[in-house]
């Protein structure tokens, strides 16, 4: 624990058979309750490495999308009690050095989110981003800051931290599956009111690491810019979308049938086969 608050890892995995042993191997288990990961219908041998490793492993029997991956990581995590849910990708992209920054300064309350911001030093370029996608990311993030009235350095993070009361609160069910579903979570943290802190992170760019090609690129751009513009719009009170109403679909958070006394994820035992959706 961290402050007296229960901090659960989740690793949203598709793929990452090459690179999950490095990535849990330096995850600072001295300070972290619980990880679990969720296998999106991987086609290599990630369950099986993860299940070598001990790690508590949700199947998903067919793909359901990165957005359809984080929904059952944050419903699993809080049915695993968490105060704080720190996501890390299993592609090593991301440093895992960082997690006990991130999630301290929420079981501290000094932040109800922290993103891991690869734009605050030289971790984007210098790690290998490809300079198009550098080009959108500030682009991107001109617009939303703008749109969102915020002023963060970057939205397109996927290294985030959260507290139980931002996820129980977001309508995450009104989400995209896909890919721009990070960018709408981001969305209704701002609409509904949480503070968001950034720390610096560096990032790797390589063959094993996980990357959207050019076009699912263009996808995800023209799913922010509609994003932020229903924010803005539903902020003036001229739309009402699901995505930021308060009667917006929540998490399950409640397990659908009563939990094992033994072999849970309470008890530390592996976690098989789908979660509901």
């Amino acid at each position: 624990m961290l402050f007296g608050k229960r901090i659960v890892v989740v690793l949203p995995a598709y793929n990452a058979e090459l690179t999950l042993r490095q990535t849990y191997a330096e995850i600072p288990r001295a300070y972290i309750d619980d990880v679990l990961l969720v296998d999106d219908g991987s086609s290599d041998r990630t369950v099986e490495v993860a299940r070598s490793l001990g790690i508590p492993t949700i199947v998903h029997e067919k793909n359901l999308g990165y957005g359809g991956n984080q929904k059952t990581c944050y419903q699993a995590a809080l049915r695993q009690g968490a105060d704080v849910v720190v996501m890390l990708h299993p592609d090593y992209q991301y440093t895992p050095k960082l997690l006990v920054a991130m999630a301290s300064l929420i079981a501290v309350g000094q932040y109800d989110v922290v993103l891991g911001s690869r734009v605050l030093s030289e971790g984007a370029l210098v790690g290998g981003m490809p300079k198009y996608k550098y080009v959108a990311n500030r682009a991107l993030t001109f617009f939303q800051n703008l749109l969102l009235g915020k002023k963060l350095s970057e939205y397109h993070t996927g290294y985030r931290a959260f507290s139980r009361r931002v996820l129980e609160t977001l309508p995450l069910r009104e989400n995209s599956d896909d890919f721009v579903f990070d960018n709408q979570m981001l969305a209704q943290i701002a609409y509904f009111g949480f503070s968001i802190g950034e720390v610096s992170c560096p990032a790797k760019y390589f063959e094993g690491a996980s990357s959207i090609n050019f076009r699912r690129s263009v996808t995800y751009g023209l799913g922010v810019l509609r994003t932020s513009l229903q924010y803005r719009l539903a902020k003036c009170g001229l739309i009402h979308p699901r995505l930021f109403s308060a009667n917006g679909v929540r998490l399950e958070i409640e397990p659908s049938e009563p939990r094992p006394t033994s072999g849970s994820p309470a008890c530390g035992g592996p976690i098989d086969g789908p979660t509901p959706r």
